[in-house]
């Protein structure tokens, strides 16, 4: 099944512990400190496989997570780190932050990488806090929580050319024809559900071609799942508008290409300049002659081919006049942005927030929580050097300006402790 779009959670590997060990040699107690680093927990990285067409694999398992890094040991033995979780998705794909809507990638080349979740640094052994005040440190640092997000994932099909008109206009049949690609077929509307992939040969030439499911009038604005097949032709160079001429469903020909136009013009205005030529089609029926003529008086500014896309008529000279624009058109730029551009300015991070619930005070914050994260609570001078640490940050002080007295509860994650002034 053809899907484009899926939710996904990925957890990168924490980092491994630091370990707390002492040379044990004779007659020397406690020689001096030689607990190894923990390892670096794993990536989560997402890598542009040409060989996936779509993102199905993600619909039947959401959650990935990286390798944790493996704890120091004595004898100053680090630990390994944590293997990198590379998974593979379809080459086109729009990788978002679910919750901000930001975009992290748009991977449109083969092999093209990019880390969404960086792994947690391992914590240090007690080796490195050796210091003329503390010639026997107990204390290690816990490795550091790997990043974890939930993405989105979009994929918007590579093709050079894209097949465009209303359903049952001849896209399927046209593309059939001049591809090995198998759509499913059918004399009424909306046979198509799912975008079609072919690959075209025309003498030494070659490209792909996007069959797109049937737009109707409103797509722009997502009527009939028009920003599901609209997404798919934003890549493309060049564009065949296939019209009925042959007048089966009664329809005007000049007035379904102005309104197909419009949708694509409402959507994207890139698009309404991509270049495109018109696949007049089912010009083998009965009364399509006088149908084409009426039309190609009405069209301006565009070349009309008569096709069947039936019996083959008139597709080669079609083909080759796709294969003459590609070439003046050269390679485009693979992506269209419809975001205004944005402009990233270096503001300093907040180090931690402090808020009130029902009379606790709740501290918050990256830079804080991984300073907890990372601290052994069980021991005292862990203990002790956290203390040190949220004094260095000013979190005590602006505990002290936010009304906190000595007694008061205050949270940190799930630990909950008195304040002491």
């Amino acid at each position: 099944m053809f899907y484009d779009s899926a939710k996904i959670y990925v957890k990168a590997g924490d980092g491994g512990n630091g370990a707390v060990s002492f040379r044990r040699e004779k007659y020397v107690p406690e020689g001096g400190p030689n607990g190894g680093d923990g390892g670096r927990g794993g990536d989560v990285v997402l890598a542009a496989d040409p060989g996936l067409r779509t993102l199905v694999d993600f619909k039947y398992r959401r959650h990935y997570k990286a390798e944790r890094g493996e704890h120091g040991q004595g004898k100053n033995m680090h630990g390994r780190g944590g293997q990198d979780l590379v998974l593979h998705i379809p080459v086109g794909t729009i990788v978002k932050n679910d919750d901000t809507g930001e975009i992290i990638a748009d991977l449109v080349e083969a092999g093209q990488q990019v880390i969404v979740a960086r792994g947690g640094r391992g914590g240090r052994g007690n080796a490195r806090f050796l210091s003329n005040q503390n010639k026997a440190p107990r204390l290690a640092e816990k490795g550091e929580p790997g990043e974890e997000l939930w993405l989105t994932l979009e994929l918007k099909l590579l093709a050079d050319v894209g097949l465009v008109g209303l359903p049952n206009a001849g896209k399927s049949t046209l593309i059939s024809q001049i591809s090995a690609a198998k759509p499913k077929i059918a004399d009424y509307p909306f046979t198509t559900l799912t975008p079609n992939l072919g690959v075209v040969k025309i003498d030494d030439n070659s490209f792909v071609v996007a069959d797109i499911p049937g737009l109707i009038e409103g797509a722009h604005a997502g009527a009939g799942l028009g920003h599901d097949f609209l997404k798919h032709i934003e890549r493309t160079r060049v564009l065949i508008h296939v019209v009925d001429v042959g007048n089966v469903f009664e329809r005007d020909p000049y007035a379904d290409f102005v309104a197909i136009n419009k949708e694509l013009e409402l959507y994207n205005p890139a698009l309404a300049k991509r270049p495109q030529v018109i696949a007049a089609n089912k010009i083998d029926l009965s009364g399509a002659e006088e149908n084409l003529k009426d039309f190609q008086a009405k069209v301006e500014g565009y070349e009309v081919f008569p096709i069947s896309a039936v019996t083959g008529q008139g597709i080669e000279p079609l083909m080759r006049r796709v294969v003459q624009l590609l070439e003046e058109v050269g390679e485009a730029e693979p992506c269209i942005s419809l975001e205004p551009e944005r402009v990233v300015k270096a503001e300093p991070k907040e180090r931690f927030r402090i808020d009130m619930e029902d009379g606790v005070f709740i501290l918050s914050g990256k830079e804080l929580e991984k300073h907890f994260a990372m601290t052994n609570f069980e021991n005292e001078e862990s203990l002790r050097r956290f203390q040190n640490i949220m004094n260095k940050m000013g979190v005590v002080d602006a505990l002290r300006e936010k009304g906190a007295k000595a007694g008061d509860v205050v949270r940190i994650k799930d630990l909950e402790f008195d304040f002491v002034d």
